[in-house]
């Protein structure tokens, strides 16, 4: 059992209690994840999308590949059952295992892509990529999520114990990990809430083409284990194939395409000759690698050359489709889709399929720093002009750029002065203008300002403000004080004060993180109570 999935039984186990300010800031990350949602590009949606047709590309080739064992399997059967039988029934199991997995994750696809866009939903042709509802009310309202959790557990435990290979049983693992980061579970979200909380139908979906792609991939290297255990010989009088293995399915522009061209079961002591563009591949073990420049559906091909046993030249064509992506980032302010001038600015980015550990990042018009698993902290200068941040990856050993974003930088709002005081209860309180309690007032000190608007929590200095009174005659008598305290005056004008009696605060200066000093236009009136 995982250390996440340990977590998970503890949850269900000790009832998790929320204090009611916890519940707050629950509810005000929605809100904000809502916000940044909106701010999805068409881009980013495209890019979704292409990265699902190459996902189904990949996934329809490993398909066949398997489709094209299963079958040395039959015949083999046929041919020579006693020999066979074990392996047979091995790769069955494989076989149902792994389709019950994919077929579940079929299923799940077309059910959001039909809560998106209607009952004449297509999931290769989704209208309303940005929906951010459909995936939660499918996955999250029922115990689809649960379940589909539930099987991916099941099936990476029972196809890694078919693996002898401690290499790629590690790559399977990482495959159908079920891991939640520890961002995450801090906030208190489990994997279904990870998975499918706010998620757009276009990453929902492409996120379950890569389960299925996964599902091919390791089925296709237990078969590949499998039938290494069985003389291949026997099929090989009959069938005689070529085969493409590319180490990966999908290839960033500027990456390095990798595959390994081999002759099934091929005996090493008669290799065969590869020719690609009519050219011999100079290679002992079949391994080929190309650069990829430029973005689109391509087919790699060529043909293998071998002699037989009867001494006859066999020749056998190959050929591959596959995709080059573009460059893709994500980046997005943890506040808001502005950066404020001489305040840390948190922000968090992302690339598809690299780890954060390998994203760079850099900027222009302030300062950038690396904070780990892809955060950083922005802090630009410059008011009313904008904010560059270049992001880019360590890719194949290689610094690759994977974006640009520009981002308005402004001012920081001003903040809103307030008297804090303990209530009678002994809790802290601030009081923003109305009726006080004398007693109350009398208790303080002075004032206190800060931006305090449900996103943004920034407190500011008090260098200093004025007070108004007003004598029986109605002169308006006021008073200076050149810090945020009340000074000796201020606090005999407030003992004399009775109940209904006002005083005003006005021109409280105060300065923030970026350094720039503020007159409040705002003012406060306080009414003894």
């Amino acid at each position: 059992m995982t250390s996440q999935e340990q977590n998970r039984q503890n949850q269900s186990q000790e009832p998790q209690r929320m204090s009611p300010r916890q519940k707050m800031i629950n509810l005000m990350y929605v809100v904000l994840m809502a916000m940044l949602a909106l701010n999805v590009s068409s881009d980013v949606l495209k890019g979704f999308s292409l990265v699902d047709k190459s996902l189904n590309v990949s996934t329809q080739n490993a398909s066949l590949t398997n489709a094209a064992i299963y079958q040395q399997f039959e015949e083999q059967m046929q041919a020579n059952p006693t020999k066979t039988r074990e392996w047979y029934e091995k790769a069955m199991y494989v076989r149902a295992m792994s389709d019950s997995l994919y077929n579940f994750a079929d299923s799940l696809k077309y059910l959001i892509v039909r809560e998106a866009d209607g009952k004449d939903a297509r999931v290769d042709s989704i209208r309303n990529k940005e929906d951010l509802e459909a995936a939660a009310q499918v996955m999250l309202t029922t115990p689809r999520a649960t379940d589909l959790l539930n099987r991916i557990i099941s099936y990476r435990t029972r196809i890694v114990q078919m693996v002898t290979d401690p290499v790629q049983r590690r790559i399977i693992e990482g495959n159908f990990s079920t891991e939640v980061p520890e961002s995450e579970r801090i906030q208190g979200k489990n994997w279904e809430q990870y998975m499918y909380e706010n998620m757009p139908v276009a990453a929902a979906v492409t996120l379950l083409t890569k389960l299925q792609s996964d599902v091919r991939d390791a089925e296709g290297e237990v078969l590949h284990t499998l039938v290494s255990n069985i003389d291949m010989k026997d099929i090989r009088v009959n069938e005689l194939n070529a085969y493409v293995i590319p180490s990966s399915r999908t290839v960033v522009q500027g990456g390095m395409f990798q595959a390994q061209i081999i002759m099934a079961a091929v005996d090493t002591t008669n290799r065969p000759n590869i020719y690609i563009g009519g050219k011999l591949l100079e290679s002992s073990n079949g391994n080929y690698e190309m650069r990829c420049g430029s973005v689109g559906d391509f087919t790699f091909k060529g043909y293998i050359e071998t002699v037989n046993g009867s001494g006859e030249q066999v020749r056998r064509d190959f050929e591959l489709p596959y995709s080059v992506v573009a460059p893709s980032a994500t980046v997005s302010a943890d506040i808001m889709n502005v950066l404020y001038a001489g305040y840390d600015n948190p922000m968090s980015m992302s690339i598809p399929g690299v780890p954060n550990s390998k994203i760079q990042a850099s900027m222009t018009g302030g300062t950038l720093t690396p904070k780990g698993d892809g955060k950083f902290i922005a802090k630009p200068t410059n008011v009313g002009g904008e904010a560059v941040i270049t992001v880019s990856a360590n890719v194949e050993g290689r610094t690759q750029e994977m974006g640009k974003f520009t981002f308005r930088v402004r001012k920081l709002p001003d903040p809103t002065a307030y008297i804090a005081y303990t209530d009678s209860k002994g809790q802290s309180d601030v009081f923003r203008g109305g009726k006080l309690a004398k007693q109350v007032l009398m208790g303080t000190d002075g004032i206190g300002a800060s931006i305090d608007d449900g996103l943004l929590n920034i407190p500011f200095r008090v260098l200093g403000f004025e007070t108004t009174f007003y004598d029986n005659m109605g002169n308006a008598v006021p008073y200076v004080s050149q810090s945020g305290q009340f000074t000796e005056q201020m606090k005999t004008q407030m003992r004399a004060l009775g109940r209904g009696k006002r005083f005003y605060i006005t021109h409280v200066r105060a300065i923030g993180p970026d350094g720039i000093e503020r007159t409040l236009s705002a003012t406060m009136e306080v009414i003894i109570n």
